[in-house]
């Protein structure tokens, strides 16, 4: 007697439809609440500004065209730079070359990221 191998790949498949079913009930049961996460997720990202981390935002939006430690790759090195603060405001927020502008328009925001690349030795 020979078993036929499709009919476990028909049972996986199976079970996996049921449960994708049965998980998209769920969320329509819970879809306000989802809906409620959005409008938090905004409140929070504005008290955030309060508690900007420019250190944090460099190593998620700059390591990767300037390099892990901010001193080259395709982009240009940022440590020891020779641009004043507002030269490196106006980049961030207006973009040069073929970097485009990087969605930081709150001044303090700026000022901050501008102060931390000006830190850098």
């Amino acid at each position: 007697m020979s078993k036929n191998p499709v009919i476990p790949y028909i049972l996986i498949f199976a079970l996996g439809l049921g449960l994708i079913f049965f998980m998209s009930l769920y969320g329509l049961e819970q879809k306000e609440e989802i809906a409620g996460q959005g409008e938090e997720g905004n409140t929070e990202e504005v008290a955030s500004s309060a508690d900007f981390d420019a250190e944090a935002v460099a190593q998620g939006k700059c390591v990767g065209c300037h390099g892990g430690d901010l001193t080259g790759g395709m982009g240009p090195g940022l440590v020891g730079t020779s641009l004043s603060a507002d030269e490196i405001k106006d980049i961030i927020q207006n973009g040069k070359g073929m970097m485009g502008p990087q969605g930081i328009t709150d001044e303090a925001e700026l000022d901050a990221m501008a102060e931390y690349i000006l830190s850098l030795k």
